[in-house]
């Protein structure tokens, strides 16, 4: 599933194939993706784009004419760019470009979003305001990160998810960065100390910077597609052996979602001592004593 990572690797493509071009003809089908909005409206978007930001995870592309459009790319979307008469599996939309290539945005299970509104509401549509700080575009340090999600009472790696506090983060990500601070994903935020957010918020900003490295070509692979590899830390490795320490990676529901985490690199306890901590993060300590959740038998 897109998060922060790939929608910005998406963004630095889409700039990059509209850069010195023109989009001659815009077309879409009448599919879900424009659920809300005007599909009719995607065919003024033409001209050539003048601006391509990201806040979180949405799109906001800026054309000439006053156009715009907000795109999100849900759980299997994507842009891709070939050349004129290439076929491409589940295009729901296109842009034609004066060199010849039309870009598509690719959407097998269409939960991807497309809203075409003019330029100068795409910073006040209800969904992009709601968001919380974008880790990327407007940093995040331990004090900015506590002061976004230290107040909650959900648990720790829910809390990180939601995106009115910290946009971006996703199941994936936030399981890789708790995984590298030496956090349980079960801790409530309240029992972090200004260090844990630190650590923490450094372990973000790692997260995201090995995906980035990690992608290769123009075309994303998402992890739950054929062929694809899985590179991360924790994530998607329940049963297997932990990359730090060898302990066998456990799995448990959360907010919905299966969470990863290694019992013995993550202790979980109500109030983590330095030692612990610190074992934690070198992927040496101990399994805490405190209840664990119950393993799941298969990630999902």
């Amino acid at each position: 599933m897109p998060e922060l990572p790939e929608v910005e690797i998406a963004r630095r493509n889409l700039e990059r194939w509209f850069q010195g071009h023109r989009i001659v003809r815009a077309e879409a089908d009448a599919t879900r993706v424009f659920r809300g909005a005007e599909q009719a409206h995607f065919t003024r978007l033409t001209g050539r784009v003048k601006s391509l930001e990201r806040k979180g995870k949405y799109l906001l592309i800026t054309l000439e004419g006053g156009h715009g459009l907000m795109a999100h790319l849900g759980m299997t979307g994507k842009f891709v760019r070939r050349k004129q008469g290439e076929s491409v599996p589940y295009s729901r939309a296109r842009f034609h470009l004066d060199d010849g290539h039309v870009v598509h945005f690719s959407d097998p299970r269409l939960f991807g979003r497309m809203e075409p509104v003019p330029a100068r509401e795409l910073w006040e549509l209800p969904a992009v305001k709601a968001l919380g700080r974008d880790p990327l575009t407007e940093g995040l340090t331990g004090p900015q990160l506590q002061e976004a999600v230290g107040d909650s009472r959900q648990d720790l790696k829910v809390a990180l998810m939601d995106q009115g506090r910290v946009a971006g983060l996703g199941n994936i990500h936030a399981a890789e960065a708790l995984f590298r601070a030496g956090l349980h994903p079960a801790r409530k935020p309240g029992t972090l100390t200004p260090d844990d957010w630190k650590h923490l918020a450094r372990a973000i900003h790692a997260a995201f910077d090995f995906a980035f490295k990690e992608q290769e070509g123009e075309d994303i692979t998402y992890l739950e597609e054929a062929g694809s590899v899985n590179r991360f830390r924790v994530y998607g490795r329940a049963e297997g052996p932990c990359s730090k320490c060898g302990t066998t990676v456990e799995s448990f529901t959360q907010g919905g979602r299966t969470t990863h985490f290694c019992p013995k690199c993550q202790p979980l306890s109500s109030v983590a001592s330095p030692a612990a901590r610190k074992g934690a993060a070198a992927g040496k300590g101990t399994a805490s004593a405190v209840t664990r959740p119950k393993p799941r038998s298969r990630s999902r």
